[in-house]
C-alpha cells in the first residue's frame, strides 16, 4: 500500500511539472487569441500601477467561458483587484447575474467598479464587500452560488476551499488563479509557506472525492473543480 502511495504521488508531481513546462509561444498565443478591448487594457494597467498582478488573458478568457457555460446566476470572488477578472466574470455571466467581490482593500473595489461602469454593467449587476475574505465569506449563504473565483491570499487557499465548497450549489465550480506560483509549485526545493499551502491545496483538491478536478495550464495556472 505505500508503495502505491508512493507511486501515485510521484506521478503527480511529474504531471505538475510537465503541465507548467507550457512554453512562452504557446502561452503567448493562449493571452492573444481572444483580445482585450479598452476596458481590460485600462483595469489591467491600473493593477499594474499598483502593484497588483491580475489573472492573464488566458485565465479571464476561461474564467468567462466556465460562467457562461454554468450559466451562473450567482458568482463570489475573492480578490477583486482592479477588476480584470470581475469583468471577464460578468460578460459570462447571465444578463440578471450578480457578481459579489470581496477585497480587504476599498480602493481597488473602486477601480473595479469604474471599469464594470465601462464595460457597460448596470451597478446592480455586482455588489462589492470591502474587508478580508475569511471574515466576509462566513456572512455568504449556503449553497447559492454557481461559480466562486479564488484570487486571494494564496497561504489561506484551502480555508478558501472549505467555504467555496459550503458556498457552492452541486454541479458548481470553484477556480484558484495563480497555483503555478510563477513555476514554484513544480519546484520540490520551494519549501516557503506560500508554496506549501497551494501545494496542499492542489492535492486536497485532487484526491478530494466532492470534487472533479483540472489544472489548466493559464495565465499562472488556474485549478478548477466541479463540485459533485
Amino acid at each position: 500500500m505505500a508503495g502505491n502511495v508512493d507511486i501515485r504521488s510521484a506521478s503527480a508531481a511529474r504531471g505538475e511539472a510537465a503541465i507548467t513546462d507550457f512554453g512562452p509561444a504557446r502561452a503567448a498565443l493562449a493571452d492573444t487569441y481572444v483580445g482585450e478591448d479598452a476596458v481590460l487594457t485600462y483595469a489591467r494597467a491600473q493593477s499594474a500601477r499598483l502593484g497588483i498582478r491580475a489573472i492573464g488573458p488566458s485565465g479571464g478568457a476561461c474564467l468567462r467561458l466556465v460562467a457562461a457555460a454554468l450559466d451562473a446566476k450567482a458568482v463570489a470572488e475573492i480578490g477583486t483587484g482592479t477588476g480584470v477578472s470581475g469583468v471577464y466574470l460578468l460578460r459570462g455571466m447571465r444578463p440578471d447575474g450578480v457578481l459579489t467581490t470581496v477585497d480587504a482593500e476599498p480602493v481597488h473595489q473602486q477601480y473595479a467598479r469604474e471599469a464594470y461602469h465601462a464595460a457597460g454593467f448596470a451597478s446592480n449587476r455586482s455588489r462589492f464587500i470591502p474587508g478580508r475574505a475569511l471574515d466576509v465569506l462566513p456572512r455568504l449563504a449556503d449553497g447559492q452560488y454557481d461559480l466562486v473565483f479564488c484570487d486571494g491570499d494564496p497561504a489561506e487557499s484551502q480555508q478558501y476551499l472549505a467555504e467555496s465548497l459550503r458556498l457552492l450549489r452541486p454541479g458548481g465550480m470553484v477556480c484558484f488563479e495563480g497555483v503555478f506560483q510563477e513555476g514554484r509549485l513544480a519546484e520540490p526545493d520551494q519549501h516557503d509557506p506560500q508554496t506549501h499551502a497551494v501545494r496542499e491545496l492542489v492535492r486536497e483538491v485532487r484526491e478530494s472525492e466532492r470534487l472533479l478536478p483540472a489544472l489548466l495550464p493559464v495565465s499562472d495556472g488556474l485549478l478548477c473543480a466541479v463540485k459533485r
